[in-house]
């Protein structure tokens, strides 16, 4: 890529007051949130810190209470410590004093077990002495399911049973990926939350859907003239999407053994993000409009059987190597994983979208641990001019590509062909970059703040519905059953600190493409 690359730049529409940028207003109710697995990883890393940041920024009511509900006994105060303990160690820079005095008093705990119906008869208790000073006629409750899936069924059923899912509460029911193992558990799953809770009380959350540039493909694709005629087969070459991360799998080696990459990453993340991508315009922001036209991109993916899951997909395992210049085991030699385990841990894999827009256009996606860098990109690749009509310097004459950037630079650039200043005609690549903190001065916010505020208000669009996640399970699990009846050979196939393994370089480059990052 060149040196210097154009920019484009939105001061002047925002300095100049082209157009005004409104704050968005929104009202929520007074509620009581009771997050099963409250001392857990998730909640005092991820969920009380976000909730602790949307009370500083005055977007909570003066009326609400969190119950933090586990199995260990302890009082309010010891919770407090743990939580504020957590919110200094992993969101240090949201800590202040006097705030935290005033947000803690809102902050409970109650010991109790995930399948002891005994325990929920104390929590209804627990939740009507915490509510029963709202003035709402209609108390809101919120149960977020910070646990592991498997305890989802009993949660669930103790609180239908305790009579905690509607009732003299307007519930809602926030829950964690992933959704079942294959669509069979996951259409077994549903069974048990829908004869508990309507699916509008349902809120499946996927932490990618909260990040900005996520969002803004939708406004990216139907606010702009200029793309949405070229955005189809006539124009697209192909699309990738990558999803790469640079760490291992931490302290997860449980859940990893039994979920993999397929399950972590391709049924959920990067699913939702083709869908944003191929869908058709929805006839309003609904969230159910929104919603539909998802889940008729997921109906639409091509089937395949064992013999295209071997000729479109690569899976991978990272052996050891170097990231960042440190010397990183590989995946069979972190703690608690089977010297001899086959878990992908990386996929590379060229899927169809068998429908009007997409036909015969590919998109190739992959997905992996401990590659070369942290990055989540689209990549929307233009046909090649009909004619080469001019020289160039470079060794290949590169296409106009348009790179939706997620993390960990969150921003739009196009690539395009400029004549390079000097004599002959020879084409010279450029981009124009649009950065979210550069040219808006926005600094992302953590995407659990946005979901919780969404859930809070009762807007669904971010979150997933049923039919979506059951349409999800059946593009990957041929994938899966292939892999786990045919082990594959070779494992581990890449050094942690690369871009993956050499067959996901063949997959693409024997279409006479190749991949935008390497």
């Amino acid at each position: 890529m060149p040196d210097e690359a154009a920019d484009i730049s939105s001061e002047k529409a925002i300095d100049g007051r082209m157009c005004e940028i409104i704050p968005e207003r929104f009202r929520i109710e007074p509620f009581i949130m009771v997050i099963f697995g409250g001392s857990g990883d998730l909640s005092r890393r991820k969920l009380l810190p976000a909730l602790f940041h949307i009370y500083l920024e005055k977007n909570l009511p003066e009326d609400f209470s969190i119950l933090g509900f586990a199995s260990t006994p302890r009082p309010d105060e010891e919770y407090r410590e743990i939580i504020k303990g957590a919110i200094l160690e992993f969101s240090p820079a949201l800590f202040k004093e006097e705030e935290w005095e005033r947000f803690s008093r809102r902050l409970f705990y109650m010991q109790g077990g995930f399948e002891d119906k005994e325990s929920y008869r104390r929590l209804s208790k627990r939740i009507e002495e915490l509510a029963g000073a709202s003035a709402n006629a209609k108390r809101e409750a919120i149960y977020y399911m910070a646990v592991p899936p498997h305890y989802l069924p009993d949660i669930i059923q103790n609180l239908s049973a305790c009579n905690l899912c509607k009732g003299s509460f307007n519930t809602r029911l926030i829950a964690e990926k992933p959704f079942g193992r294959d669509r069979e558990s996951a259409v077994k799953l549903n069974r048990i939350i829908a004869a508990a809770f309507d699916e509008e009380q349902v809120y499946r959350i996927d932490h990618y859907l909260g990040k900005e540039t996520v969002q803004n493909i939708i406004f990216f694709r139907f606010a702009n003239s200029i793309f949405e005629p070229l955005w189809n087969r006539s124009y697209i070459d192909h699309v990738q999407i990558t999803v790469a991360e640079n760490m291992g799998i931490e302290n997860r080696a449980l859940f990893y053994e039994k979920t993999g990459v397929v399950r972590d990453i391709v049924q959920n993340h990067i699913l939702q993000l083709l869908a944003l991508v191929a869908m058709e315009p929805p006839v309003g922001f609904d969230p159910d409009f929104i919603r539909n036209e998802k889940v008729k991109v997921f109906k639409s993916i091509r089937a395949m059987d064992g013999e295209h899951v071997g000729k479109y997909s690569v899976s991978g395992q990272y052996g050891p190597g170097k990231i960042n210049g440190k010397d990183v085991p590989g995946y069979r030699m972190e703690k608690g994983i089977s010297p001899a385990s086959d878990v992908a841990t990386f996929i590379a894999l060229k899927l169809y979208i068998d429908n009007w827009r997409w036909a015969d256009v590919p998109f190739y996606i992959r997905t992996g641990k401990r590659m070369k860098e942290r990055i989540t990109e689209i990549s929307i690749h233009f046909r090649q001019p009909p004619l080469s009509l001019f020289g160039t310097a470079c060794e290949d004459r590169e296409p106009n590509v348009l790179v939706l950037g997620i993390q960990p630079h969150e921003g739009i650039s196009l690539g395009f062909g400029v004549k390079r200043p000097g004599g002959g005609s020879q084409l010279y690549p450029v981009e124009m970059n649009f950065s979210y903190m550069k040219n808006l001065k926005y600094e992302s916010h953590p995407p659990y703040e946005r979901l919780l505020i969404d859930c809070m208000k009762g807007d669904m669009t971010l979150f997933a519905r049923q039919d979506g996640i059951e349409a999800m399970w059946g593009v990957v699990d041929p994938i899966i059953k292939e892999w786990e009846n045919s082990p594959q050979p070779g494992l581990p196939n890449y050094e942690a600190g690369t871009w993956g393994p050499e067959g996901s370089d063949k997959l693409i480059e024997k279409d006479g493409r190749k991949w935008r990052l390497k």
